[in-house]
């Protein structure tokens, strides 16, 4: 079989990007971007943009809905609220949908995040990365300890669906002080269990290429540590009731997040804004006429915001696309579904693909003979090894 068949589509997302933040933190490779918020502008480019894209998911419900940035509630609640009325004026936008706005400390007022759920939002992601001051302050963060608690304080009363990131391994600053301790590592995560929020997320810091810290490397906590607050940081985290369901994403029990969770099962999503990317699969005769093959598709769009706005407002294409080779879509579904705990079910992988699972069996079998993942003839998962060398399983996928 050289092209994919599809029995059915998988579920529909929709991610839209907000470029704008108050500072390029040091350690971000996000398209992100220092300056001057265009609202309107930026609001009539995101629904042109959506028109465009109409053609390739026309009649499909949208069931989760993601603002991601940047820093998204630097929009106001207004223009949100227009996005919004946007999507559902154009697509078929579950009722129920999972709708959620990244925040970061110091975009925060009361009212204004009561108005951001009066038009719909109903999921906070609050960018915290730690509580503690001198390690915001080596991480170029805009905000401090007190800002950060008063942000949770408010999301928590006005939207109370709430995640909190947060980082662990993280620097000494350039100009003095330490790296992060391992007290000091479990200090922020029980500073995050008090707040009792559904859902919490735990990154490690890493050196992505093309950032400040990629450039100039801040002293870290060395490997050994590193790996030890991460175990630390699950033992205590699923110790208070959370789940660990992804590599990086703790929810108690039916918390998880469903647009995320909608990418690491392969699902399909648009992707709208600057730097956006999207995924849909084609099953023939979609955007591009009745005899199109079935195929997936990735797209990406433009970058800079000022290219994206003016490419929008003409009617120029604002996004490349590429069609997933056969010999790609084993890795790049394993790229998502390895990341969950519980793996994937083989059904979903010839779903979600079109190809049956005897297109990854070579790589499956040398997986499972190393101790990286256990299987069934239902369902595969990582093991406990797979998990924590996560990067040396995919490998075999490549």
């Amino acid at each position: 079989m050289l092209t994919p068949q599809f029995t059915s589509l998988p579920p529909l997302s929709l991610y839209i990007h907000i470029p704008w933040c108050i500072r390029k933190c040091p350690y971000c490779d996000f398209n992100s971007h220092e300056g001057a918020v265009q609202e309107r502008e930026y609001v009539n480019a995101l629904m042109s943009d959506l028109e465009s894209e109409l053609p390739n998911f026309w009649g499909r419900t949208i069931h989760t809905v993601f603002f991601g940035g940047g820093t998204p509630s630097l929009f106001s609640a207004d223009a949100i609220g227009e996005i919004l009325a946007g999507v559902r004026a154009r697509t078929r936008l579950s009722p129920q949908a999972e709708i959620t706005l990244e925040a970061n400390p110091g975009t925060f007022e009361a009212q204004k995040f009561a108005d951001y759920k009066s038009v719909g939002i109903n999921r906070l992601s609050i960018g915290i990365q730690s509580f503690n001051d001198a390690h915001l302050k080596a991480l170029g963060r805009v905000h401090d300890s007190a800002e950060a608690k008063r942000a949770i304080e408010i999301g928590l009363s006005t939207i109370g669906n709430v995640n909190l990131d947060l980082m662990f391994a993280l620097p000494a600053s350039h100009t003095g002080g330490a790296p992060q301790s391992m007290a000091e590592c479990e200090r922020d995560v029980e500073m995050a269990l008090s707040f009792d929020t559904p859902h919490l997320s735990f990154y490690q810091l890493t050196m992505e290429p093309n950032t400040v810290f990629a450039k100039k490397p801040p002293p870290l906590p060395d490997h050994d540590l590193a790996a030890d607050m991460q175990m630390r940081v699950e033992a205590l985290l699923e110790s208070a009731g959370y789940v660990h369901y992804e590599t990086s994403a703790y929810a108690k029990p039916g918390r998880e997040c469903q647009h995320n969770v909608n990418y690491w099962k392969f699902g399909d999503y648009v992707g709208i804004g600057a730097g956006a990317h999207g995924k849909l699969s084609m099953p023939g005769g979609l955007g591009g006429g009745a005899t199109e093959s079935p195929r997936i598709v990735r797209t990406e769009r433009v970058k800079q915001p000022r290219e994206y706005m003016q490419r929008a407002m003409s009617g120029n294409a604002v996004h490349e696309s590429r069609v997933v080779a056969r010999n790609e879509v084993g890795f790049e579904f394993m790229l998502n579904a390895l990341r969950l705990s519980e793996g994937f079910a083989i059904r979903d992988f010839e779903e979600r693909t079109g190809f049956t699972i005897s297109l990854v069996s070579r790589a499956l079998d040398e997986c499972e003979a190393v101790g990286l993942l256990e299987r069934d003839h239902l369902r595969v998962r990582p093991t406990a090894r797979g998990r924590q060398f996560l990067n040396t399983a995919l490998e075999y996928f490549l």
